[in-house]
């Protein structure tokens, strides 16, 4: 086992050793290196004024993604190469292209988050082809600037684009990756400091051998939920695993019958498979936070947390997804209906961890839809997550699972709808005879999201816009369904 930390910035290779495990890569820079380009605005990943950019090597290459250093401890980074606003610069004191089209464009004002969006623009520059203007905008969903406006933003992308410089791009490549080859990483990091562990096993057999061995401690993914333990509520985490070493966890098998994710696999990561296979599922993803948190958090991390607002969990009931849990070298195979059993308290048992997550494949038996209902369209937490799979036999419910988040303390199935609906026919009378079923299988609370008054008329109308797209209604579209939800 290694006990210091090895990465890379500006082009040299870091090492640490004796530091507090729970150090925030945006503390790091900020209180060790005095780079004060990346700004604190929300220390929870909302804002995304402490954006950086991570490269880590992909087969023989570079790739770059934008997270929040705000909510990602230092250890984390691990065997990649961190970059900054302050690593931009060129050696002759040349700005990146992306900062000078930010400076042609006028898109800063007083400058604060301005850092932030430069960062994200730069990972999509180095990473992407010119993009869409919808792409730019999804990019940029998890900057938030108070003073600019996104128009001369937007521009500044398109910009940098038209003139980019592919020569530039590829030049610096080689060096990057050979660097990052240096320092990979075959054993295990092992850091303690003032009593405090951090454990970053490099595959699924350590992790069970670890967790056999210290069955308490705090398992560690994309730290969407846990960096918040830190940063909001000071707690003092006494050992953490973290799991986004191991690459056989992060891993996206397809098969001919079922998507197998890994436990470690991130919603970047395991997007593309989903969208594929069920659309609704990759807009649910690409709603779910911004692209930074989509970078960081993990499917497995979303149903492990256990929480009733948690966005995949509803669709991955609906579709009959089954978890692959492990405690040493045991594994069980479980249905998702059976592993929340109360308010943020799952079947794991002390030493248990999500391996794999398994989802049928898509059927042409089978209409599969979600739906999200937020305050605000994009980077917000659900009031209502709806989702639908429904089977029909001659123009009968053969089957069907309704599933909802944001109704209950667990995310959970409508039963009694669902038996109710069986055998019948698939028309407006059914469904209107059904929906008073929901106040039997939810009982909602009222919150800061929503009324339990307004989650129940959602969930049913949620129900009847399923019916409406899956009946073939005449001007039932998916458009002018999905600007009801939204209006």
């Amino acid at each position: 086992m290694a006990a210091d930390l090895r990465f890379v910035l500006d082009g040299e290779v870091k090492t640490l050793a004796d530091f507090d495990p729970t150090l925030t890569i945006l503390n790091y820079l900020r209180l060790v290196e005095r780079r004060c380009g990346t700004k604190e605005g929300c220390a929870e990943g909302d804002c995304g004024a402490c954006t950086v950019v991570l490269g880590e090597l992909d087969g023989g290459r570079v790739r770059y993604r934008a997270v929040n250093s705000c909510i990602v401890f230092l250890p984390a980074i691990d065997g990649k190469e961190l970059v900054t606003v302050e690593s931009l610069r060129a050696p002759d004191r040349r700005l990146h292209p992306v900062q000078q089209a930010m400076v042609d464009c006028h898109a800063s004002q007083c400058g604060f988050c301005t850092p932030g969006f430069v960062m994200s623009l730069y990972a999509l520059y180095e990473s992407e082809g010119p993009p869409s203007r919808a792409r730019i905008n999804d990019v940029l969903a998890g900057n938030l600037c108070r003073c600019t406006g996104y128009r001369p933003i937007v521009a500044a992308a398109q910009k940098a684009y038209a003139e980019r410089d592919a020569k530039r791009l590829a030049a610096r490549r080689p060096q990057t990756a050979a660097l990052l080859r240096s320092i990979a990483r075959r054993d295990m990091l092992a850091l303690e400091h003032a009593g405090r562990r951090f454990f970053a096993p490099r595959s699924a057999d350590e992790l069970a051998d670890l967790l056999e061995r210290h069955p308490n401690a705090t398992l560690l993914a994309g730290g969407t939920d846990v960096g918040l333990w830190v940063t909001k509520q000071h707690r003092e985490l006494e050992t953490i695993i973290y799991v986004g070493a191991a690459p056989d966890l992060a891993g996206i098998e397809v098969t001919a019958t079922h998507i197998e994710i890994g436990g470690a696999a991130s919603y970047t990561d395991a997007h593309e498979a989903l969208a594929a296979h069920y659309p609704d599922f990759g807009e649910l993803i690409r709603r779910l936070g911004s692209v930074q948190i989509r970078n960081l958090g993990t499917v497995g991390g979303n149903v492990a947390n256990a929480s009733p607002i948690g966005d995949t969990p509803p669709a991955l009931m609906a579709l009959g997804a089954t978890v692959i849990l492990r405690r040493g070298g045991a594994r069980r195979e479980l249905a998702l209906d059976e592993f929340f059993l109360g308010y943020r308290k799952t079947a794991l048992q002390p030493g248990e961890f999500i391996e794999r997550i398994r989802v049928p494949a898509r059927s042409p038996e089978w209409q599969f839809r979600a739906y999200k209902i937020s305050k605000r369209f994009d980077q917000d937490i659900s009031a209502v997550c709806g989702a639908f799979n429904l089977k029909l036999v001659q123009g009968r419910v053969g089957d069907i699972r309704i599933c909802y988040g944001g109704m209950a303390a667990t995310p959970k199935r409508a039963l009694g709808c669902e038996k109710a609906l069986i055998g019948r026919v698939w028309s407006e009378a059914t469904i209107a005879s059904i929906l008073p079923l929901l106040d039997a299988d939810f009982a909602p609370l009222s919150d800061m999201r929503s009324s339990a008054a307004y989650r129940r008329l959602i969930a049913r109308n949620l129900l009847r816009k399923f019916f409406l797209e899956t009946a073939g209604q005449p001007g039932a579209t998916r458009l002018l369904a999905a600007q009801g939800a939204r209006g």
